[in-house]
């Protein structure tokens, strides 16, 4: 792997990039009892803290915490496969309005401790304003002049915080950017110029007619210690 990976906790990325979302099903349970539906109240705390919470959900959220926060109805189990293919992993994707859904991955099936957050809609930001969406120039702006793995791989598009104005952020936030979706057909040589496992500066001239926003952000709460 290219040498300046080192700069990423390596562990955790390729557990927590490239998962593919797959439903998980359970039976459905008789109930014969009364059952008190716990009302959610509405999110309006969409502040990401990396490594601490994303809004309400913090390192010690559960399952339990989430119906509780969200109602039952809004909550959908999923078992998420891990890169390649290779290991599964419990998740609950949240379901709200307003650009406020995303997903929890669990680290065990028990639901109980909260490896990351991800699947992140609009309205999540840090305390920087960083949210997915937000374009190359204003994350420069931010960040400063930094490094990024160039596109259409197993790490495309990643930025190296170690590079940036945020490392304290390094091994707590993962960000990824990607170009337009017309962006290979209207600028091939820029967009062939950023491509595969190297690193190239935000500076770099091809990034800018390629339409470059942030297109995933996660939020690791309890890093894997595999």
């Amino acid at each position: 792997m290219h040498s300046s990976i080192k700069g990423i906790a390596t562990a955790t990325l390729a557990l927590l990039l490239n998962y593919s979302a797959n439903p998980a099903f359970a039976l459905p349970q008789k109930i014969n009892h009364p059952v008190t539906v716990a009302k959610s109240q509405p999110l309006t705390d969409t502040l990401i803290v990396p490594g601490e919470r994303v809004g309400p959900i913090t390192r010690t959220t559960t399952k339990k915490d989430l119906v509780k926060l969200f109602g039952a109805s809004r909550l959908v189990d999923k078992t998420i496969s891990g890169p390649e293919g290779i290991g599964s992993f419990a998740a609950t994707q949240v379901n709200l309005n307003r650009g406020r859904s995303l997903l929890v991955v669990w680290s065990d099936n028990t639901r109980t401790k909260p490896l990351d957050v991800r699947n992140l809609a609009w309205a999540w930001k840090t305390r920087e304003g960083i949210g997915v969406g937000t374009p190359l120039s204003e994350l420069r702006k931010k960040l400063g002049n930094f490094k990024l793995y160039g596109l259409e791989w197993d790490y495309g598009g990643t930025i190296l915080l170690d590079s940036s104005r945020l490392s304290r952020y390094q091994g707590k936030l993962i960000l990824r950017v990607d170009a337009a979706s017309n962006a290979y057909e209207k600028f091939p040589n820029d967009y062939q110029a950023v491509l595969g496992d190297s690193t190239f500066s935000s500076s770099n001239p091809h990034w800018k007619p390629l339409g470059i926003r942030l297109a995933e952000i996660i939020v690791v709460l309890n890093p894997s210690e595999q």
